[in-house]
C-alpha cells in the first residue's frame, strides 16, 4: 500500500554516517571549503556524529539533533559566503547521487537547499531575525 510505503524510512541510520562521513571527505578535501572547515571543527568524530544526529533528525524524523545550526553557521559568518553554499550544495548532490536512488537523492537535494535557503537569509539577508540562543542554555 502507498500509505504504508510512504511512512517507511528512506534511509537508514547506517546509511547517513556513511553518507556523511564519504561527504565530509570531499568537503574537507575541497580547496575552498576545506580550510573553512578544518579551521572550524577541532573534533571530527564528534562533529560527524552530529551531523548523523542532524540528518537522522532532518530525514528520519528521530529528534537525535539538539543543537542551533543557524547559531554555529553565524559563528563562521566571517569566513563564509554565498558562493560557498552553491559549492556546498553541489558536493551534496554529488554525493547523494552517488550513494542513492535518482528518487531518494532528490529528497536529500530538496532538504538540503532548503536549509541552506534558510541559513543564506538569515546569515546574508535578513540576520536580525536570527536566533542565536543556544539549543540547551546552560543553566547557572
Amino acid at each position: 500500500m502507498a500509505g504504508e510505503r510512504d511512512a517507511m524510512p528512506i534511509v537508514s541510520e547506517d546509511e547517513l554516517r556513511a553518507l556523511v562521513d564519504d561527504f565530509y571527505d570531499h568537503v574537507r578535501a575541497d580547496a575552498v571549503l576545506g580550510p573553512v572547515f578544518e579551521r572550524a571543527v577541532s573534533d571530527w568524530p564528534a562533529h560527524l556524529e552530529r551531523l548523523t544526529a542532524f540528518w537522522s533528525s532532518v530525514m528520519l524524523t528521530s529528534g537525535r539533533y539538539k543543537g542551533n545550526p543557524f547559531a554555529v553557521h553565524h559563528r563562521h559568518r566571517g569566513e563564509i559566503d554565498l558562493q560557498m553554499f552553491d559549492r556546498w550544495l553541489g558536493l551534496w548532490r554529488e554525493t547523494t547521487s552517488r550513494r542513492f536512488s535518482a528518487e531518494t537523492a532528490a529528497v536529500f537535494h530538496m532538504k538540503a537547499e532548503r536549509i541552506a535557503d534558510s541559513l543564506k537569509s538569515g546569515l546574508f539577508f535578513r540576520p536580525e531575525l536570527a536566533d542565536l540562543r543556544p539549543a540547551h542554555p546552560v543553566r547557572t
